[in-house]
């Protein structure tokens, strides 16, 4: 009989006990501000370079910088329109003229009243007169005369308001025709011969002699930028390359709400420009002449809700997490407007791996050592 030897089994709950200590030793090394010493994590650097700044531009168009809104006094039918859309006007030229046979016979009315009333008052003054010469005679009372006096000082209150209401009413008559207030062209039409307009309700808009400015619409993520009196360019599309310089003159103060933009005005400089109205303009917030330091996007790290990046130390080959504020993002670098000299070593990639005071090994994006060269001392961080 041959015999069966029987080994004794693994103890399984000295498995799992061997286990977890295993994994708790292994998380506490994960948890580390740092990684052993030696151990240094390749790490894909980039030297910050300086750059002209791209100039940002908004598209405009040429305008009057008074540009009234023109409109008749009362309501009526056009009869005539006597200019069109381009049409260089004098001050009070007629414009347009409306139905005025309503308001001719108001007029008439209010004459014909004005008349009656002086008539009324004429009559008063001679009563008045005659009770004068009685009641001294003592032949009326004086109650008698004293209503005399008041039928005459009513008398001439209807004269007054009668002669008033005759005055509006052949100043409603100069109404029906809407004349030019000022110098200028007619920029819009809004209103046609036949048609029925009500007061107020705007027929022309004219563009007055005089200064000339361009209206932009301003993107709200670049409205905190534009404060009145900012200076900015205009380049005219009639004549590329030359900038005139300008500034804004105002913003609105609320966005248009449905294009999500800011109207804003833009003035020239005091001088002879050569603008015409209508023409399309550019106007450009910076002319790209100033320097600025650029990074890529993909070295953008967040800190706090702000911006950071991981320089690099080039003595040590160690990073530290810096704040910085960043300009407009292009479509793949990011100008760095503060905490950043042209020349430092920056963490292009896997910036979210990184602790602060790690040691690195600096590459390049074909994974070639890299020799990290100190920035030059005249370049501080802006």
């Amino acid at each position: 009989m041959t015999a069966v030897t029987l080994r004794r089994p693994f103890p399984i709950a000295g498995l799992r006990l061997a286990l977890s200590a295993g994994l708790l030793a292994l998380l506490a090394g994960c948890g580390e501000e740092g990684e052993p010493e030696g151990a240094a994590r390749p790490a894909w650097v980039v030297q910050a370079t300086t750059q002209g700044a791209a100039p940002t531009a908004y598209a405009g168009e040429v305008r009057a910088r008074h540009e009234p809104a023109l409109s008749f006094r009362i309501g009526g039918k056009i009869s005539r329109r006597l200019v069109d859309v381009g049409a260089r006007v004098d001050k009070d030229q007629p414009l347009a003229e409306l139905d005025a046979s309503d308001v001719a016979l108001q007029r008439d009315a209010a004459q014909a009243q004005l008349a009656s009333a002086e008539a009324d008052l004429a009559l008063a003054t001679s009563e008045l007169e005659r009770y004068r010469d009685l009641v001294d005679q003592q032949l009326v009372s004086r109650s008698l005369y004293d209503a005399r006096v008041s039928q005459h000082e009513a008398a001439q209150a209807r004269v007054r308001q009668a002669r008033a209401q005759a005055t509006v009413s052949v100043n409603q008559a100069g109404y029906a025709v809407l004349r030019a207030p000022a110098n200028g062209v007619i920029a819009q039409r809004l209103a046609e011969a036949g048609q029925v307009v009500a007061a107020g309700q705007t027929v022309f808009v004219l563009a007055e002699d005089g200064e000339r400015e361009v209206a932009i619409s301003v993107p709200e993520r670049d409205a905190r930028d534009f404060s009145v009196g900012r200076p900015l360019a205009v380049e005219l599309w009639s004549r590329p390359g030359e900038r005139f310089p300008g500034s804004l003159r105002e913003i609105s103060p609320s966005a248009d709400p449905q294009a999500r933009t800011f109207a804003a005005r833009v003035s020239f400089e005091p001088g002879d420009t050569p603008v015409d109205l209508g023409q399309s303009a550019r106007v450009y917030a910076n002319g790209g002449d100033q320097p600025v330091v650029t990074v890529p996007l993909s070295a953008v790290h967040e800190k706090d809700g702000g911006a950071a990046l991981w320089v690099v130390e080039p003595a040590g080959s160690t990073v530290h997490l810096r704040p910085v504020t960043l300009g407009a993002y292009g479509e793949e670098r990011v100008p760095v407007l503060k905490g950043l000299a042209s020349g430092e070593w920056v963490v292009a990639a896997g910036v979210h791996l990184l602790l602060e005071g790690q040691r690195i090994t600096p590459i390049d994006d074909q994974n070639r050592p890299v020799e990290l060269a100190p920035p030059s001392p005249a370049a501080d961080p802006r």
